[in-house]
Order: structure tokens, then C-alpha cells, then sequence
């Protein structure tokens, strides 16, 4: 069974800075991109940052509105996958989402996803 758990969504000031977490199990970690994406009610899911492994390099990159500000890693041993964010924005409110990916298998998983709340 495939699961992927996110962790540490928090209500933080603009300004400040949050570190999410997403542990995953039941998967191959290193042959899946990995991405982390963001919602508000009412619009569609966004793409935040990805990353993807190619033998011992990773390749991220990252939406506009957050280059400079976040930064994607992923520990391929541990299964884990993190988005350290700094210079949080109240824009950035959200509920934060960790995918795995990869097109090969024709697998696709979400978390369940975890809030951040940046208040002004």
C-alpha cells in the first residue's frame, strides 16, 4: 500500500519560515518525481516545486511566484521528501499537497495534504 504523509503545515507570520515534510512508503522512492503542489478553495491545484533524481543529481525547479523563497529536497534513502520555506507570504495559504510520479509505471499519488496558514 502506498502512502505518502505529509507533516508540519502551521499558522506563521508573513515573514517567517516553515519546513513541510512528506514521508513515503510502498514505493521505489528514487524512480518517482516528486512535487509539491498547493490549493485555496476555489482554484485549481498548483505546482510549487519538483524535484527528480537522475543517478546521484537531483533536478529541481520551482514555480515563479516562489524562486528565491523555497527550496525542494528529497533524502532517497529515508523516503522522504521536504520544501523548506522562507519569506512566507500570505499568498502562500494553502493546503499543501505531496505527489509521487512516475510516468513509466503510470503511477500517480497524493498525500492528504497539510495547511499553512501565513497570516499578515
Amino acid at each position: 500500500q502506498v502512502q505518502l504523509v505529509e507533516s508540519g503545515g502551521d499558522l506563521v507570520q508573513a515573514g517567517g519560515s516553515l519546513r513541510l515534510s512528506c514521508t513515503a512508503s510502498g514505493i521505489i522512492f528514487s524512480i518517482y518525481t516528486m512535487d509539491w503542489y498547493r490549493q485555496t478553495p476555489g482554484k485549481q491545484r498548483e505546482l510549487v516545486a519538483t524535484i527528480t533524481s537522475l543517478g546521484r543529481t537531483n533536478y529541481a525547479e520551482y514555480a515563479e511566484s516562489v524562486k528565491g523563497r523555497f527550496t525542494i529536497s528529497r533524502d532517497n534513502v529515508k523516503g522522504t521528501l521536504n520544501l523548506q520555506m522562507n519569506n512566507l507570504k500570505p499568498e502562500d495559504t494553502a493546503v499543501y499537497y505531496c505527489h509521487a510520479s512516475n510516468a513509466r509505471r503510470g503511477d500517480d499519488y497524493w498525500g492528504q495534504g497539510t495547511q499553512v496558514t501565513v497570516s499578515s
